[in-house]
């Protein structure tokens, strides 16, 4: 078998390796692959197993490489194939599951704990010597909050959220959460209410819901407007969930406090975005699932994915 990699460099920053697919064929990597179907389809030639992480996989690429026979997404989206399309045509398609839960989770509580407690910005002025030269024994320049007490409602309570809330509630929070699926294992951390009442009680508000139609646009001027005075808002779920200028205004205006986010409306984010002016804005470069743990279990699960297929029984996949 030929097995081609068409974009490694989310996965690997030089930190791991790609030998684990060795024993299973002939392997080319790609650094990168632009995307542009002429290049695409070059680049995997007459090779039996793709590899890809956001170069997509269209119906002209699949007519034009009729080795393939199977492919593999190493992430958990796979909009960027043509799946039905590789159905017809007998091919796999999987991908892999549920690699980052325990890290996404715990960056959003980074995002939080950053936004309490400065300690970012705090140890750069220390570097620059204002400790030293104040002659006090101590100095802030924003206040030190407390999360013990307050409340946190979890917009989209799936394995993420219920991270998110197990963390939140070990620090003495108040857990509120809103999902459409209910469940015991949500129950056992959170009380389960609506959308308006997240909205109205919550001191900090973090968004883990999937973008559908009714959650695109989810935190905007109406539903900021119903939220406490001084909320602050985490974003490591999807970036279209929050509308970019409504947002950016209340950061002005100091309804909302502090926003951290990790995902974007449009990524990499335009040098215009209005939120990357907004005070108390603390921006990320999508990188919560990133934790080496997290790329390792992606490396592995795809090598499992691949013996599963040669073995003649695939498995994570998402159009069979």
């Amino acid at each position: 078998m030929k097995i081609v990699i068409l974009d490694e460099y989310p996965e690997n920053h030089d930190d791991l390796s790609w030998d684990c697919l060795k024993p299973y064929g002939d392997l080319t990597i790609y650094r990168e692959t632009p995307y542009d179907n002429d290049i695409v389809i070059s680049r995997i030639g007459d090779a039996e197993i793709v590899v890809t992480n956001k170069v997509p996989i269209n119906k002209e690429i699949i007519d034009a490489c009729p080795n393939m026979k199977y492919i593999a997404v190493i992430a958990t989206g796979y909009n960027v194939i043509d799946v039905e399309y590789a159905k017809q045509k007998g091919i796999p398609v999987s991908n892999v599951p549920a690699y980052g839960t325990e890290a996404v989770g715990q960056f959003a509580i980074a995002l939080l704990l950053e936004i309490c407690n400065r300690i970012g910005h705090h140890s750069d002025e220390v570097h620059k010597g204002r400790w030293s030269d104040s002659g006090e024994w101590c100095f802030w320049d924003y206040p030190i909050m407390d999360l013990y007490g307050k409340t946190i409602g979890i917009l989209g309570f799936g394995r993420i959220g219920q991270v998110t809330g197990r963390i939140a509630k070990a620090f003495g929070m108040r857990v509120l959460a809103n999902d459409l699926y209910e469940n015991e294992s949500g129950r056992a951390i959170a009380e389960y209410v609506d959308r308006e009442t997240i909205f109205k009680e919550s001191d900090v508000i973090a968004l883990h819901c999937p973008l559908f139609d009714d959650t695109r646009g989810i935190i905007n001027k109406d539903t900021i407007a119903k939220m406490k005075d001084g909320v602050i808002i985490i974003n490591n779920g999807r970036g279209p969930l929050v509308v970019d200028q409504d947002l950016a205004d209340a950061l002005e205006s100091g309804k909302v406090y502090a926003a951290g986010l990790d995902v974007m409306s449009e990524e990499p984010i335009r040098r215009d975005n209005p939120l990357l002016k907004a005070p108390n804005c603390f921006i990320t470069p999508h990188i919560s699932w990133a934790s080496i743990e997290s790329r390792r279990r992606i490396l592995y699960t795809t090598r499992d994915n691949i013996a599963a297929f040669l073995e003649g029984k695939p498995i994570n996949t998402v159009n069979l």
